[in-house]
């Protein structure tokens, strides 16, 4: 009787360390996805060009342009509506949050040097850019791990001459 009830309790440890497992890959795999996906959409914001800017010989970053591309690339690829709230279809279950989205445009000196002290950011841009940081929150799914949120960040530079 206690080798049954021996095996009983192994096999609870056993399904809780194998369940733990699969949400440590499940996690990564929704880490990878979210900051190729950030880093698609700071590219694409960093690439709207401000064509008035551009006739007078001016590399600038249109701010509603890139903003818009930048939610519209999140959306695509996060599968996202425009207010971050996840469609049935995607990986996510809470809503994603745009905790930065800044442009560092022209009017700096170049390689300029981006801080940002609250998020603990730092990135050298040699040209205009995007930075872009983004609050996601792992949907668990056997709820053996704590919750996990992550802080993604993404910058790109403008790809121009």
């Amino acid at each position: 009787m206690y080798k049954l009830l021996l095996i009983m309790m192994m096999m609870t440890v056993w399904m809780a360390v194998h369940l733990m497992g699969v949400e440590e890959e499940l996690a990564m795999k929704t880490l990878s996805q979210s900051k190729r996906a950030i880093n698609r959409a700071a590219h694409a914001a960093a690439q709207q060009l401000d064509k008035e800017a551009l006739g007078n010989g001016e590399l600038r970053i249109d701010p509603q342009t890139a903003a818009e591309t930048a939610m519209n690339y999140l959306g695509g690829n996060l599968l996202v509506d425009d207010e971050g709230v996840p469609l049935d279809n995607s990986i996510l279950q809470e809503p994603i949050e745009v905790l930065v989205f800044d442009i560092v445009n022209g009017d700096q000196t170049f390689p300029y040097v981006y801080r940002n002290d609250e998020h603990q950011f730092e990135a050298v841009l040699r040209k205009p850019g995007v930075i872009l940081i983004v609050k996601v929150v792992y949907p668990r799914s056997f709820r053996v791990l704590e919750p996990i949120e992550w802080e993604i960040r993404g910058a790109a530079e403008l790809v121009a001459g």
